[in-house]
């Protein structure tokens, strides 16, 4: 997979998303694309319901960090599924995974109510993170040739890109892209699926929060070319002292 394309989102902004009409049943998929022939089975149902679940999951994902979605209210499945045109059953499956990863809580007879983080867990998250993220990243700076830190900077790139348009959702998935590349490095996926996991949570907005300014986004994104000459040169405290002040100063 092309590194520069990896942190693109998977479908539009919440208030302007759609599930595609092939996602809704109007043609089998391979119809759609020109593919199915007579000796080949239709897609299976279940691959064709979980497609639609997860463009609606990364929907809903993109509405909570653009803040479309607000802390402390609580949204109803039907509603939600009339906005994308599906039915409620995939909306309501993807709701149960964002449950699971903390984001709403489930309100019986209601829906579901986004979680309203607090400061204090913001910085939870953060110490969590680099208790995590600084001793894997001194390691790797001590064992990884430049060459491989070299690989990785088109994905950087593509976070000052996705900043200098003022794309909060786009900025998001770029920032996990890259630092999912860098800590897979490390070989250990259980170590990669936990850090974005904390990394996900992380990006999540308070309530009441202010929108990220553009320049905070640009200056978040610089962090990490910078943190990526200095894994180059095996510059142990500059690393350090990045990594710690991008959990930190984190514009998401």
């Amino acid at each position: 997979m092309d590194q520069g394309r990896a942190c693109e989102a998977v479908v539009p902004a919440f208030g302007a998303s759609r599930v595609p009409e092939q996602a809704r049943g109007a043609a089998p998929l391979g119809d759609v694309r020109g593919e199915h022939t007579h000796s080949e089975p239709p897609p299976p149902r279940t691959v064709h319901r979980h497609s639609v679940r997860g463009q609606v999951l990364a929907a809903l994902r993109t509405a909570l960090v653009d803040g479309e979605l607000v802390p402390g209210e609580v949204y109803s499945a039907p509603v939600l599924a009339e906005r994308f045109g599906v039915s409620a059953t995939p909306v309501r499956e993807a709701m149960q995974q964002l449950s699971i990863e903390g984001a709403v809580e489930v309100v019986p007879n209601r829906g579901f109510r986004v979680t309203a983080r607090s400061p204090r867990e913001l910085a939870e998250l953060a110490e969590v993170r680099a208790m995590i993220e600084v001793p894997v990243m001194l390691r790797l700076a001590r064992t990884v040739p430049a060459g491989r830190w070299t690989e990785l900077r088109p994905l950087a790139e593509a976070t000052t890109e996705a900043a200098a348009t003022g794309d909060r959702a786009g900025y998001a998935e770029c920032d996990r892209a890259f630092h999912r590349a860098v800590l897979a490095l490390s070989g250990n996926e259980q170590l990669v699926q936990v850090a974005d996991d904390l990394h996900r949570r992380s990006q999540w907005p308070l309530t009441a929060a202010p929108v990220a300014r553009r320049a905070d986004l640009i200056a978040d994104a610089a962090e990490h070319l910078a943190l990526l000459d200095a894994l180059c040169a095996r510059d142990l405290p500059v690393v350090q002292s990045l990594v710690r002040e991008h959990f930190t100063g984190s514009a998401l």
